[in-house]
Order: structure tokens, then sequence, then C-alpha cells
């Protein structure tokens, strides 16, 4: 049996999302503000579900593990996109390539994980609101969290494993802004092939495994707002989940065709991942805080006690 080739790659390059040095300081300026806005955004809701005694609740204490998981989650890839957007070689240590994957899809899975979590409880709160004490306890939404963070870090490592395993020998110019193990397939010079299942069988079992729990407990949650005769009660039970709904699509939406399609290298492929990486963990704190009364309430509280 003949030696495996080992890599000589120790380092890779990035392209990057401009070759224009003015176009990447207004890029620099753009995602600046958004990892600003993000993280004073995500930090804010945490402060208030914490400083709120009325929103220590189920739903606020889930909504509060996802606000921490989209700063650590923009946290992965923006502060390094930013160096390079300043740089003008955007190198990056295999080691810490490799670390990238594994925290993207860390952060990435565990956050599916808890918007399934999310969904359950939005069902229990809705079709069984009598017993919504008694089902979401504190003990089984700890345990919930708990079991979002395992799978995700499991799941991460399967992934970390594929990408140890791949041998790259002369290319190193990754077509991407960041370390994704798709991005990093073409710069391998070992057969993948097997890597590329194992990545689509892990992504379509996690992304399945969390999705179709979404798909059930809506489709439980629309069956039980339609039998509700009053409009008024009607709108009020959508509106208690409509944050939640939107976050799945905006979540769900760009994960399922940045992971199942096969990457092109296009600039289609670098708006996926915008999207996903960057633009969710901003919109999140927005869309639960602009559509939600409690939140609402919470921060006039907050900041008029202290103006």
């Amino acid at each position: 049996m003949g030696l495996r080739n080992h890599s000589t790659i120790t380092e890779f390059i990035f392209i990057g999302l401009s070759a224009d040095p003015h176009v990447e300081v207004l890029l620099f300026v753009l995602f600046l503000v958004i990892y600003l806005l993000t993280t004073m955004g995500n930090l804010m809701l945490l402060l208030v579900i914490k400083a709120d005694v009325h929103l220590h609740t189920p739903m606020y204490f889930f909504l509060s593990n996802l606000s921490f998981l989209d700063l650590c989650f923009s946290s992965v890839t923006l502060p390094k996109l930013l160096e390079d957007l300043l740089s003008e070689k955007k190198t990056i240590s295999k080691g810490g390539c490799l670390a990238q994957v594994f925290f993207v899809f860390f952060t990435s899975g565990t956050e599916a994980c808890l918007l399934s979590v999310m969904a359950y409880d939005r069902y229990a709160a809705i079709c069984r609101p009598l017993l919504y004490g008694q089902v979401m306890s504190n003990r089984l939404c700890a345990k919930l969290v708990l079991i979002s963070w395992g799978l995700a870090s499991l799941n991460a490592l399967v992934i970390l494993l594929l990408g140890i395993n791949m041998d790259f020998c002369d290319a190193q110019t990754i077509h991407h802004f960041t370390c994704e193990l798709p991005a990093l397939f073409p710069l391998s010079c070992s057969d993948i092939s097997i890597h590329i299942n194992i990545l689509l069988g892990a992504s379509l079992l996690h992304g399945l495994g969390t999705f179709i729990p979404i798909f059930l407990s809506y489709a439980r949650i629309i069956s039980t707002i339609m039998s509700i005769s009053s409009t008024t009660g009607r709108s009020k039970a959508f509106n208690t989940c409509s944050s939640h709904l939107i976050a799945v699509v905006l979540f769900f939406g760009s994960g399922f065709l940045c992971y199942l399609m096969p990457p092109s290298g296009s600039s289609w492929d670098l708006l996926l991942s915008l999207q996903y990486s960057v633009v969710t963990p901003l919109m999140n704190p927005l869309i639960y805080s602009l559509k939600n009364k409690e939140v609402k309430a919470a921060v006039k509280k907050i900041l008029g006690k202290y103006l």
C-alpha cells in the first residue's frame, strides 16, 4: 500500500469580495457598521431579557441563547473579513481555516437546533396553552438547549475531521471570503468524493432533522389558528410566532442553498454566504425587538429608568 501524500500547504489565500481597493474601503465601512449593529443589537436583547423579570419565560430563554449564538456566529467570520478588506494579501493559516470551518458549522448548527426547539415552544404555547407551564418546564428547556449544543458540536466535529483528512498540495486560493468546507473541495489533491457525500449527508441529516420538527409544529399551529373563530384571536395567536417564522425563513432558506447546492465559485455563492453569516445575525434582534410588544415595552422601561 502506497504512502499517503501529506499536505504541503500551510496557509490559504482568499480572493475576497473585490480586487478594487476603493471598493474594499467602502465594504470595510459597511461590514464594520453591520458588525457593530449586530453586536449591540444582540447584547441589548440579552441585557433586556436578563433585566426584565417578565421576560423570564421559556420563549425568551431560548431567544437569549439565540442572541448569544448570533454574536458568536458573526464573530467567526466578520472580524477576519474586516481584516482582509484592509490587507493586500488575504491569508489564513491552515489551522485557522479549519478552526473557522468548525465554528461556522458549530454555531450555525446550534442555531438550527434552537430554531427547531423554539418552534416546539410556540406549538406548546398556541396548541396546548393550559398545559404550557407543565410542558415547557425549566428543566426541559435547559435540557433542550444542552442537546442543541451537543448535537451541533458532534456534527461540526464530523465536518472538521473531513477537512483534516483532506490533502492540499499546490492550489491555495480559496474562491470565497471565509473558510467553508465546500470552498476547500476544489483545492484538494486527494480523492474527495466520499467527503462530498458525507458533507451532503450530514447537512441533510442535520438540516432536515431540525427543519421537519419546525414544519410539523407550524402545521399544527396553523391548523389551531384557523380553528379560532375570532379574527382578533387569530391575529394575536399569529403574532406570537410571526417573529420566529421570519427568522426560520431567513436562516434555513439561505442555509439550504449554501450547503445543498454544488459550489460554483460565482458571486451568487458569496451573496448567499453573506446573507447566511452576516445579515441573519443582524436581522434576528431587529425582528424580535420590532415585532414583539413585550420586548419593546421592556426596552422603554429600561431606557426610562436610566435616562
